[in-house]
């Protein structure tokens, strides 16, 4: 999507199509476009067909009584109940309105700019990244028709000043680098197992080194194996000689090898069959987005690079996929994990917790800050929360609290549930240190107590993102589909914690 910026006044624009906000119940922001209308606005409104419900949309034809060929209301809601997550499903909402009435080019100002309590970069950042993010379409395997696809593929955005015209172009910068991210996720995610192995996306993360200047390192299954991987290639072995497993790292180091380094763990299973404890097959074709905590840890990866936040941050990703064969775990079976603990096997299913086991011992060398794990890890979150909030749990409540300030910020809400040590009795085991799974109770709280046996000495929290990594309806700039969620989450405590160090050595 092209993107450019023009100064003028919004009555005097031609455009084929014209975005305008407008708040419910306060008609003022339009007052001098209904004047050249002849009161069509006030038509509408006192005849209760648009009256500014957030994301409410109306299309008027101008008839020739402005430059512009056609007006887009986008409602606004409350003018006092404004945020900017209002603000970027606005974006969301006028992008998709213009494309599918058949328009390449929308013309828009920042919608809702202007409110107070609102700063105005983060207003126009919402807005750009709202505009963007709504626009994704996932076409790569559609081949019949593609003539008759609708895109948009131009906006342009209108600036009231020269210096309205210099923030916006900062705040594009920064809207794209992180809606690029989020839709690189979202690509990630919807690609098909056969095509994205784990293979592709260490050579995904490769190509972000490359972009960005990242130190990539890759492991392979022998790699691992000499560190002690054991619980890891556990799940790996179902699939070892046809799909090997890839440990992905990626450091992002600009202040230096002494600095401790946020490090964000992200699952990584690009197809999960259950292994022997195999799903049932309705709907396991959706069990190609098991893999969406890596695309989300790529994914800020990507934009915290392209944004240059500086902070240290390693990214890792244990990636192989879950299949049933002669080779697989079984359950009964005892795996080692790379920091010694023994683990029985009691379900093959609750694989995610096994590969993260690893990854979340590995970290340790990096002596960090903070770690951060996300992982599409249990249906027991999706039946606690919903698919509207990501579970959060963690060993330390202050790091906690940061992680969750920093979704309240990006609309990517948490919950936090308990992990009381109560839960870690579910997870003892008769033969092996703990078994990696206990029961349906409480599910998604024993899992992370699972995960907690890996991170003794550092700062964790833990994001479930089972519920809310595909979206089966879609809202006004998450289509139909992969989300991208956690990658504007990460992306907003990285900047948080770059400012907080900024302003602790100015100290």
């Amino acid at each position: 999507m092209k993107f450019s910026i023009k100064t003028g006044n919004i009555a005097g624009i031609e455009a084929a199509i014209l975005a305008v906000g407008l708040f419910e119940e306060d008609e003022a922001g339009v007052k001098t476009l209904d004047e050249h209308l002849g009161g069509v606005i006030q038509d509408l409104i006192s005849r209760k067909e648009f009256v500014g419900k957030s994301n409410q949309v109306a299309h008027i034809p101008t008839l020739g009584k402005l430059p512009a060929g056609r007006l887009l209301l986008v409602g606004l809601g409350k003018r006092d109940a404004l945020t900017l997550d209002k603000i970027r499903q606005a974006g969301g909402k006028v992008a998709t309105a213009a494309r599918d009435a058949g328009f390449k080019v929308l013309t828009t100002p920042v919608l809702g700019e202007g409110i107070e309590g609102l700063p105005a970069p983060s207003v126009a950042r919402a807005f750009l990244e709202g505009v963007q993010l709504g626009s994704y379409q996932y076409n790569r395997y559609k081949t019949l028709d593609r003539d008759k696809f609708k895109s948009l593929d131009e906006v342009v955005i209108l600036a009231g000043s020269d210096a309205d015209h210099e923030l916006l172009e900062g705040a594009l910068g920064e809207a794209t680098a992180v809606a690029e991210a989020v839709v690189f996720s979202r690509d990630l995610v919807s690609a098909p197992p056969n095509d994205l192995t784990p293979s592709a996306l260490a050579a995904a993360a490769q190509g972000i080194a490359e972009e960005y200047g990242v130190t990539c390192k890759i492991l392979t299954e022998v790699e691992c194996a000499e560190l002690k991987m054991g619980s890891f290639l556990g799940v790996a072995q179902g699939s070892m000689k046809d799909e090997p497993p890839r440990f992905i790292i990626l450091e992002y180091m600009p202040l230096g090898a002494d600095v401790k380094p946020l490090v964000i763990v992200g699952k990584g299973i690009t197809f999960d069959s259950g292994g022997i404890s195999i799903k049932p097959s309705e709907g396991m074709e959706k069990m190609k987005y098991d893999m969406a905590g890596s695309a989300a840890a790529l994914g800020a990866m990507k934009a915290i690079a392209a944004l240059e936040v500086p902070l240290n941050v390693v990214m890792l990703v244990p990636a192989t996929e879950n299949m049933p064969s002669g080779d697989a775990i079984h359950p009964g079976d005892v795996l080692t994990a790379m920091n010694g603990i023994t683990i029985e096997v009691v379900n093959t299913d609750a694989e995610g917790r096994l590969i993260l086991a690893d990854a979340l011992a590995y970290a340790e060398r990096y002596e960090p800050m903070g770690v951060v794990d996300l992982a599409t890890l249990t249906g027991a979150c999706v039946v606690a929360l919903g698919n509207h909030a990501i579970g959060l749990m963690g060993n330390d409540d202050a790091w906690i609290e940061k992680v969750r300030q920093a979704g309240e910020r990006a609309a990517e809400r948490t919950w936090k549930l308990p992990l009381w040590d109560e839960y870690q009795e579910q997870i003892k085991s008769d033969i092996a240190d703990i078994k990696n799974s206990g029961g349906r109770a409480g599910g998604t709280i024993t899992a992370a107590a699972f995960l907690s046996k890996f991170t003794k000495k550092y700062p964790w929290a833990h994001l479930d993102i089972a519920g809310t990594a595909w979206d089966d309806k879609g809202k006004p700039y998450v289509p139909k589909g992969a989300t991208g969620i956690g990658v504007r989450l990460l992306v907003e405590l990285a900047e948080e914690l770059a400012e907080a160090g900024e302003e602790s050595a100015e100290a």
